[in-house]
This record gives C-alpha cells, sequence and structure tokens, in this order.
C-alpha cells in the first residue's frame, strides 16, 4: 500500500476507526483492481492518494482481532471515544461552586448500544494510539478518556479545521502531560503566593473598610497563572509581555505581576504621595498625567532581572476596549523598523495577554473585532493568550440573562481559537493550562483562549452588597472556602505542610503588610494643590520649517514614477500617475495625493517610520492615493515608496478589515509603544469614525492628561457637503472640537496640499518629543483634485505649515473691506472658486482656517485689524448652525472682535447632518455662498 502522506484539504482528515480502516481496505483493492472501486470513491483517490495512518491517534494493527461480527460495536466505541473528546467539557468538574448542571448523556456507553462487556472486548489500540501500558482494552481506554477530559480542565478544539493542531492538542492531553508533578518546594511556594494573593485583599479590606478595590477574590489564581506565563517566557527569552485588563484583580495584578509596592498601593488607598516608595532601581516605570484616574484604571511597566518588561496597561472603564490597543503595542513591540521596505516582525520577541470578562466578552463587539484581525497580515502578533477572568456574574446580570451562548468564550470558536475550561479552584490545573497556552502559541502562532472559571466573593464593588440581586449564588460563596484554604488543606492532607504552617504563612504575610502600612503612615498627608499642566503641553507646537529640497523632491518622484520593466501596471492608472511628473517641468500643481506621498518619502528618508492603515486604503476610498500598485497580468504588488534613496525607515500601508474602533485603538497602542513611528488611521469616510467613538473619548484625547502617554496618532476623516446624503457629508467635525482642551490635539481642516504636505512633516519632526500630540485632519473629497488646492514645487520646498491662510488678490484695499469671511475645508475653497478674480469683491476679505484646534486667535486678530472699516466678521461654513466649528469658533472670534458684530452664515440648525437630496444640497450651498459675497 503506498505511504503517500494525506494532503491538507483531504477528506481522509476526518476520517478515524473503522471508518479509516475500510477506505484503507479500499485503497489497496483500487491499487490492485481500480474498477472494482465505487467510482465516487476511486476519484477521491486519484486526487488525494491513500489515507495516511501517521497522525491517526488509533493503531489498526489490531484490527484483526476483531470479529468481523462485531464491527459495529467497534465503530460506536469509536463514537463514545470521540463524543469525549468533543464533549467531555459538558460533563467536566469546572466550577468552583458546583452551581451548574453537567451533561454526561453523551458519555454513556448505553447511549451508542455498549455495554461495559462490549468495551472490553475491544483492544485498546484501536480507539487511543500510544495508549499507556496498563490500558489494554477499550473500557479503561474510556475511563482514562473521561479522566482527562471530564476532570478539572475541560477543552474544546473539535472546531479548528487544521488536523495538526487538533492532534497536537489531542496528543498533550492524552500523554498525560497536563497532570503536573510539582516537587515538595514548588508547592510550598504556591501555597505562599496564594497567602499573598489572599492576605493582600484582606489586608485592605480590613483597612481601608468600604473603599474600592475590585477584589480578585474568586479567581486568586489568575495571578498563579500570570506568574506561569512569566516563568515560561523568561525561559523562552521572551523580551516582553503586554496585559490588558479590566479592574477586576487589577490591584493583585499591579502588586503580584508588576511588582509595585505594597506600601506604594497602600499609599494610593491612604491618599499620601507615593513618589517615595518606587524602586530605586528602575525596574518599575509608572507615568502619570495631570488630572489622574482612579487607582483601578493605572498601568505600569516592570523589567525583571532577566530583561523581561512586563506591562499592564492603562484602561478605563470601557473594559474590552484596551485589547486591540494591547495587540496594537504587541506589533510594535515585535517590529524592527530602522530599515527600508515592510518592518521585520519577530513575533516570539513579545506577546499580549488579554483578559476579559466573562459578561464582557460575549457582550462587547470589540472582542470579536479584535479576533478578527489575529490572523491578518497587517495586524496579527503571532497569537494572543486570551483569558476570561470568569466569576460568572456581570455586575449584578446572572449568566442567562447575559448571553446568547452556554459558555461565554463561544464567540472565539468561530475563529477557530481553541478554547480551555479551568476550575480557577484547581492551582495545579491552572499552571497546566498557562504552560499549554504559551507552547501553543509558540508552536502555531495563534490566539488560544483560557475560561478561568471561579465566582466573586464579594459584590460588584466592595460597597455593593450582592445578596439584594443574586441571594442563591451569594449563599453558596459564604459558604465556600477559599482557594488558599483550600490548597492548604490539600497540601496538609498530602503531608507536604504541618497545620501550624499554613496559619503561619498567613501570619507573616498579614506583618509585611502591616509594616508597608506603617511606612506609609508615616508620610504626611498632602495639601491640596491647583492642577497644573506642565509648560511644554501648553506651549503647543513650535513654527518649524517643514520644506524639502527640491532636488531631493525630483529626484524621489523620479524615482517613484520609475518601475522595473517586468511589471506591467493597470495602463489607465500608468497614465494617470505619470501626470505627476508635470508640476516639475512647469507645468500643472502637486495635487493631495501626490503632496501627501512626497511628504511620505521625505518622512522616512529623515529616519521616521511610517504605517498607514483603514478601509482601502492602498487605493485611497476616492481612487486617488495607490500607494500600492498591482500588476495587472500577475497580481504582484509594488510599493514605489520601497524603492527611493536615501530612506531610513520602513514604510507600510495595510487595507484593514471592516472595522473602526479596534482599528484605530490598535493604531493607538503601535504609536504609544514606537513614539517616532508616523501611525495614520484613515476613515473610509469621516462618519465612520462614529464607530470608533470610545476610542476618540477615553484614549486619544485624553490619555496624557490622565495617564502620562504620549501619542503623535494621525487620523483621516474625509468630509465635505458634496450632495452625497447625510452619511457621507459630515466627519462630525463638532465632537473632536469639544473634546478639545489643554493642547491635547490638533483639529485641522485643510484647504490646501502645501499645508497637507508640510503638516504631515510637522507631526513627524514632533514624534518622541515631549510636545507631541495626536492630529486629527478633516480631510477632502472632491478638494483631492481640485486645481485651488493644488501645490505648486516651491510651495513644498519652502516653508511652514500655516495655520490660516488669506485668499490672495482679495482684501487688498484695506479701507474698502466691510466683511471679512471665516471658513475651512471646502467651504473655504466654494468660497475662494466664488471671489477668485477678486472683481466687485472688494468689500470682502477671506481668511482660510486651516488649523481649528489651538484655535490661531493671535493670528486671525493680526489680520482683522488691517481692516479698520470691517462692521463685521462672519463664520461661513457647510454644516448645519448646530454642527461643525461655528459654536467652537464663536467665543474666540468675539473675544477679537473688538466693536465688529460676528455673525454666523450657512445652514440652520437640523437634527440631522446634511439634505438627502443633491439637488436641495445645491440651492442651499449656493445660498450660503451668495448670502456670504452679497453687500
Amino acid at each position: 500500500m503506498s505511504k503517500n502522506g494525506t494532503p491538507n484539504g483531504s477528506p481522509w482528515t476526518k476520517l478515524s476507526g473503522p471508518n479509516l480502516g475500510y477506505v484503507l481496505e479500499m485503497y489497496d483493492l483500487f491499487m490492485q483492481s481500480p474498477e472494482s472501486v465505487d467510482a465516487e470513491l476511486g476519484e477521491l483517490f486519484k486526487q488525494y492518494g491513500a489515507p495516511s495512518t501517521d497522525e491517526n491517534m488509533v493503531d489498526f494493527s489490531a484490527a484483526g482481532q476483531v470479529d468481523p461480527n462485531h464491527l459495529g460495536k467497534v465503530l460506536a466505541a469509536v463514537q463514545l471515544a470521540d463524543a469525549i473528546r468533543a464533549h467531555g467539557h459538558l460533563a467536566a468538574d469546572i466550577y468552583p461552586l458546583n452551581d451548574r448542571p453537567k451533561d454526561s448523556t453523551r458519555l454513556d456507553p448505553s447511549s451508542y448500544g455498549l455495554t461495559e462487556s462490549d468495551l472490553i472486548e475491544i483492544p485498546a489500540s484501536l480507539l487511543m494510539k500510544n495508549a499507556p501500558k496498563d490500558i489494554q482494552n477499550g473500557l479503561q481506554v474510556i475511563e482514562h478518556l473521561k479522566s482527562f477530559y471530564t476532570d478539572k480542565i475541560a477543552y474544546e478544539f473539535a472546531h479548528i479545521i487544521n488536523p495538526q493542531e487538533r492532534q497536537w492538542i489531542q496528543s498533550k492531553i492524552e500523554s498525560s502531560s497536563m497532570k503536573l508533578t510539582l516537587s515538595t518546594e514548588e508547592r510550598k511556594a504556591l501555597l505562599k503566593r496564594l497567602s499573598e494573593i489572599e492576605g493582600f485583599e484582606k489586608f485592605i479590606h480590613r483597612t481601608f473598610v468600604g473603599a474600592k478595590r475590585f477584589s480578585i477574590e474568586g479567581l486568586d489564581t489568575l495571578v498563579v497563572l500570570l506568574d506561569e506565563l512569566v516563568r515560561q517566557s523568561e525561559k523562552q527569552k521572551t523580551k516582553q509581555i503586554l496585559i490588558g485588563m479590566a479592574h477586576r484583580g487589577r490591584l493583585n495584578v499591579l502588586t503580584h505581576i508588576i511588582n509595585k509596592p505594597y506600601d506604594m498601593m497602600f499609599a494610593d488607598f491612604a491618599h499620601v504621595p507615593n513618589e517615595s516608595f518606587l524602586p530605586k532601581d528602575d525596574s518599575l516605570k509608572i507615568t502619570t498625567g495631570w488630572f489622574g484616574d482612579v487607582k483601578y484604571h493605572m498601568g505600569a511597566t516592570h523589567t525583571a532581572k532577566s530583561g523581561l518588561k512586563v506591562k499592564l496597561a492603562y484602561n478605563p472603564s470601557h473594559l474590552e476596549v484596551v485589547s486591540p490597543i494591547v495587540t496594537g503595542q504587541t506589533r510594535a513591540a515585535q517590529e524592527e523598523t530602522t530599515k527600508t521596505g515592510v518592518p521585520s516582525q519577530n513575533s516570539k520577541a513579545a506577546y499580549s495577554v488579554l483578559i476579559h470578562g466573562d459578561a464582557a466578552f460575549p457582550g462587547q463587539g470589540i472582542v470579536t473585532e479584535t479576533l478578527n484581525y489575529s490572523r491578518i497580515r497587517g495586524f496579527q502578533t503571532g497569537g494572543s493568550i486570551h483569558i476570561i477572568a470568569n466569576n460568572m456574574i456581570g455586575f449584578t446580570t446572572e449568566y442567562y440573562d447575559s448571553r446568547s451562548t452556554h459558555y461565554s468564550s463561544d464567540p472565539a470558536k468561530g475563529f477557530e481559537v481553541p478554547v480551555v475550561h479551568v476550575n480557577a479552584d484547581d492551582v495545579e490545573a491552572v499552571i497546566a493550562v498557562a504552560r499549554l497556552a504559551f507552547e501553543y502559541r509558540e508552536q502555531f502562532g495563534k490566539d488560544i483562549l483560557i475560561d478561568l472559571i471561579g465566582y466573586r466573593r464579594f459584590g460588584h464593588n466592595e460597597m455593593d452588597e450582592p445578596l439584594v440581586t443574586n441571594p442563591t449564588m451569594y449563599h453558596a460563596i459564604h459558604k465556600h472556602p477559599t482557594v488558599r484554604a483550600l490548597y492548604g488543606k490539600q497540601l496538609v492532607t498530602e503531608k507536604v505542610v504541618a497545620e501550624d504552617e499554613v496559619k503561619k504563612l498567613e501570619t507573616e504575610v498579614q506583618k509585611t503588610m502591616q509594616a508597608a502600612y506603617d511606612r506609609v503612615k508615616e508620610v504626611p498627608h498632602a495639601e491640596h494643590q491647583d492642577i497644573v499642566i506642565p509648560e511644554v503641553v501648553l506651549n503647543g507646537y513650535p513654527e518649524v520649517p517643514t520644506g524639502v529640497k527640491e532636488e531631493t523632491l525630483v529626484k524621489m518622484n523620479a524615482e517613484l514614477l520609475s518601475w522595473p520593466s517586468d511589471f506591467s501596471a493597470f495602463k489607465k492608472l500608468e497614465k494617470i500617475l505619470k501626470r505627476r511628473e508635470e508640476p516639475f517641468k512647469g507645468k500643472g500643481k502637486i495635487d493631495w495625493a501626490h503632496a501627501e506621498t512626497l511628504a511620505f518619502g521625505s518622512i522616512i528618508q529623515e529616519g521616521n517610520p511610517i504605517r498607514l492603515t483603514g478601509q482601502d486604503a492602498q487605493r485611497g476610498t476616492f481612487a486617488h492615493r495607490h500607494l500600492v500598485l498591482h500588476d495587472e497580468k500577475t497580481g504582484a504588488e509594488l510599493v514605489p515608496l520601497h524603492h527611493i534613496s536615501d530612506a531610513k525607515a520602513s514604510f507600510v500601508v495595510y487595507n484593514s478589515p471592516l472595522t473602526e474602533a479596534a482599528v484605530l485603538g490598535y493604531e493607538f497602542g503601535y504609536n504609544l509603544e514606537n513614539e517616532k513611528a508616523l501611525v495614520i488611521w484613515e476613515a473610509q469616510y469621516g462618519d465612520f469614525a462614529n464607530m470608533a467613538q470610545v476610542m476618540f473619548d477615553q484614549f486619544i484625547s485624553a490619555s496624557r492628561s490622565k495617564w502620562g502617554q504620549k501619542s503623535g496618532l494621525v487620523m483621516l476623516l474625509p468630509h465635505a457637503y458634496e450632495g452625497q446624503g447625510p452619511e457621507h457629508s459630515s466627519a462630525r467635525l463638532e465632537r473632536y472640537l469639544q473634546m478639545a482642551g489643554e493642547n491635547n490635539w490638533t483639529v485641522a481642516n485643510l484647504s490646501s496640499a502645501a499645508n497637507y504636505f508640510h503638516i504631515l512633516r510637522r507631526q513627524a519632526k514632533m514624534l518622541g518629543e515631549e510636545t507631541m500630540r495626536p492630529l486629527i485632519i478633516v480631510s477632502p473629497k472632491s478638494l483631492l483634485r481640485h486645481p485651488l488646492v493644488g501645490a505648486a514645487v516651491e510651495d513644498l520646498t519652502t516653508g511652514q505649515f500655516e495655520t490660516v491662510l488669506e485668499q490672495p488678490g482679495l482684501g487688498e484695499q484695506t479701507d474698502k473691506v466691510e466683511r471679512i469671511l471665516l471658513a475651512s475645508g471646502k467651504m473655504a475653497i466654494d468660497l475662494a472658486d466664488k471671489v477668485k478674480d477678486g472683481k466687485d469683491f472688494d468689500h470682502l476679505h477671506l481668511i482660510k482656517v486651516e488649523q481649528l484646534y489651538p484655535f490661531p486667535s493671535e493670528k486671525i486678530q493680526a489680520i482683522v485689524e488691517r481692516y479698520p472699516n470691517a462692521k463685521e466678521i462672519a463664520w461661513v461654513q457647510e454644516e448645519p448652525q448646530n454642527m461643525g466649528s461655528w459654536t467652537f469658533a464663536d467665543p474666540y472670534l468675539r473675544d477679537l472682535a473688538g466693536t465688529k458684530s460676528v455673525r454666523y452664515i450657512g445652514r440652520v440648525k437640523r437634527s440631522s447632518p446634511a439634505e438627502g437630496d443633491g439637488e436641495t444640497h445645491k440651492i442651499e450651498q449656493s445660498r450660503i455662498i451668495e448670502e456670504a459675497v452679497s453687500r
């Protein structure tokens, strides 16, 4: 018989037991006489070759020992064994409170028409490959499998398509490697660790009565699990572990995994300065903002003696939103960006541990968004280790009101993520699961999920009385011993420790904590101080020259348009791109996308890597960008920016999945980790950013003031009223202006390709500096190719970003100007188009406000003061009066107007951002422009 291996995608991979044996017999017959085999089966043999028994878990050499009349019994036994593997989790002992029904109907031999006698007559090797020597028959195999699949660890992996993955997991389970054998010293150390974990919570509960801490109790072994991941990481010389988690158990993780000292933590509870307790060896790094945050949202970084860095990400109460940020940080930690082309990635250098709540995991869409991109080339990190910190309740909501699935972990199965459920009261089982998860990620570079099932000893917080809403659960919890007590009793029973040693450990831990608190009590309470914003933040961006030498631009432009001779670009696109030669020959202007590409090239030549993502970002939503070219014949990709000379950093542009919140969070995280990278996220349409609003609210706008985190993330939000209806007109500019304060970010609505070039270069120059901050650009649609937006070559070779631009040819007779118009973006260009020849418009001057925040009041005032006879200042916008930038700009204008009146010209207040009918839009837009320019 042929020994050919079974190819991927083969129908044979799903065969086992007698079914596989039958097919093997048919293959032998086929090789001797092809016509004697069913035609359809023969076609399968021709296509896929022989089934291979090498990867199957049974041995068919014993098939001859079975009475042919009993073949049906063998098949039933195989089905039973497979059912244990696939459904054993339903009967497993994974609930510490033992308050969920177990379903063992699929594991009962009688359900398959089998008796114990039937099973005894079946050789063990037919049901299990490499069975232990003491396992001789089918009955012993079934009991053996039950001991693996229905104990304190339960497994779900039948949903994984790759047979190698399934077989690897199955072999790990059935080879007994999940049954740990720890030394006496290791078990004693575990008991000590549990005493520290529990003792920390008890000390705070007793010392700071009623203080919120979101206790870990009931899931104490979460710390043990993380301890093991740290140990395994140090063995493999991993450089970083990045942890994202909600507030439940966070303080315990900060203390015992991130090694924030007890006295430093107690100082936070006592409201005294904690700086004096910061370790002097720089092993702990904590950043803080001037406005601050509650202690259970804070993060920190610990550097171990081995060099391993463990980071706990800062996280607000929108529980799961930190997950994409941490994965973005992880990708940045894995990448080397100092060379040209695509960054080199080492996925084993760093990995993320994402700790979820059991109600939030199925309830929050951001979870599935994060899982969805876990194997996409621009976003994969070689697998995250997910942990559901499962306390079997969401605030006060029971599981039956919380989800439509059996387990809270079930959404992960749709992404082929193996799921391992473990009883949080079994300390050694938790360690075994941690090792399995780490090894699986190392082996397959994929996500894996640990469902750590415990309970919550107290209410949602320590001031909450859970008996009010969940009496049955909490009567059971009050009677249930802690995991430290259970493990201590187990070790006493097994004579590993004496009972008085268990009590002594608890006493010693409390003494250690009391000593730490005594040190805190010696620190006087800090006097109330006014919030002080750092001067470097208040000063904002300096004015920096951002021009690029003409010879540099000429050379770069030529290189961008020089493709390999064997590359066949789409002819129509080639013709369009070749037009980019003309501005350097004195013909035409540089449009928006051309200016962007030249800016990108100059930025990587100066050493800043660039990462741009978004839906259809490679081409651009409006078919304008074309940073990635495709061979018309082969589909091969060409990135011209990878081939320019003098580049000193990487460049990538990725089309993202149809996801806003998680991808924007990912890019924010990437920039946090790599501050020197110009990271850009582009919304397909500006209003799509609605789906990512939590990222703007909780992180991008406020991370520095809350947590001291700097970011230079750039967000491009296409915006303009062009008759395309409510959802494709407004980027909801007003929202970003409403959140503007303390120089937290820059908001720009540009009307000039040259200004776009300069603002990108200014942003890159500030990366990594204390002055850096995010940049929101309300980017154009039809203006992408508008002649009034285009730039001359000299506009890029000199100058800098201008926060305001004046309309040339207008306002030259200063004594005749009666009205000063201010507008931004497309409205500024519509007005400029109307008054471009200046004829009959001596009464007007037009100021294009390019930067809305920080509002350029001084520059506008200097211009206004040139016109002594001006009677009014008019703000003109395309958005309704209650939207856009009017309500933001209004108070600034009144402050600088002096005796001049301030007027709004635009649409009236509306509930919807734009007209749904294109013709109605044109009429209204025309009315606004006429009102703005008329005497």
